[in-house]
């Protein structure tokens, strides 16, 4: 029996030095998840767990041709989209995409990070609401996130959150197969529900809320979940439940992890990193010196 294909999965975001969100923590989770990580950079960041300190865009035009010497040679099965940081690379994106028409586009409106440092520009923001929402499959908004695609406050109840979850949808083309991710995490208490809507169906998908400080890359890790599990799966819906579930057990298993002083990283490679495994033991017969 022929093994299953295993999907090419892109991803075009910003590089966080700590490996805890964008594209390194992006290869992480598609990787984890079964698939092959490509990567075009669109922004460089200088960040660790606490705060970024600088941002440094990637030349549009670079990225142009980054994406375009990519899918020129490789079959890319699905693509995440995160931090873009300006205008001229979410429009060179948007372009590149257009041209050559991934199957699959999860789009993360990455636009603050966790230490509240503004992510993208306010121009940028209109451009990716004008180029980037009309090329995706699943965009997966925070509620800060969904309150400035919306031009209003975040939601601050689940009622609140429907609502915005079908105003989000109306955003995206009217032809099937597109769906809004809508993260309620933000809102207080000991549950954390996200709804999936296509227009059509509105899924609730709850979940318990982990009390952890290590939520850096916690959208990153999801939305490149997503990406990676769309091809391996039957329905948008399939994907979504299983990266929601590895996300959760990421969260569990980040107490295993001793990276930074802030808000640490996921664990991406929680069932692949066992306890003891993780502890290389060198035998005593091993030539050292006596």
């Amino acid at each position: 029996m022929t093994a299953p294909r295993i999907p090419n999965v892109l991803t075009i975001a910003g590089v966080d030095p700590s490996g805890g969100a964008g594209v390194l923590a992006d290869v992480k989770a598609f990787s984890a998840v079964g698939a092959y990580a490509c990567a075009v950079v669109a922004a460089l960041t200088a960040q660790n767990t606490r705060e970024v300190t600088g941002i440094h865009p990637v030349p549009a035009d670079f990225v142009a041709r980054q994406i375009d010497a990519l899918f020129e040679d490789v079959r890319v099965d699905s693509v995440k989209i995160g931090m873009l940081g300006t205008a001229p690379v979410t429009r060179a994106v948007a372009d590149g995409l257009a041209r050559w028409k991934p199957a699959r586009v999860v789009l993360d409106p990455v636009m603050v990070a966790k230490s509240g440092d503004a992510l993208l520009a306010r121009d940028a923001v209109a451009m990716l609401k004008d180029a980037l929402l009309p090329l995706a499959t699943v965009i997966t908004p925070n509620l800060p996130e969904a309150g400035v695609l919306l031009g209003e406050r975040a939601p601050e109840t689940v009622k609140e959150m429907y609502r915005a979850c079908e105003r989000l949808r109306r955003l995206l083309p009217d032809d099937g197969g597109r769906w809004v991710l809508l993260k309620g995490g933000h809102l207080s208490g000991p549950d954390a529900l996200d709804l999936l809507h296509d227009g059509d169906r509105m899924i609730e998908l709850p979940g318990k809320r982990v009390e952890t400080k290590n939520t850096h890359g916690t959208g990153c890790t999801l939305s490149s979940a997503i990406a990676a599990l769309l091809p391996q799966r039957a329905t948008v819906p399939d994907a979504v439940r299983e990266a929601k579930d590895y996300l959760t057990r990421a969260l569990v298993a980040s107490s295993r992890l001793d990276v930074g002083s802030g808000h640490g990283p996921v664990h991406h490679f929680h069932a692949l990193w066992g306890m003891e495994s993780s502890r290389v033991s060198t035998p005593s017969s091993a030539g050292g010196r006596g």
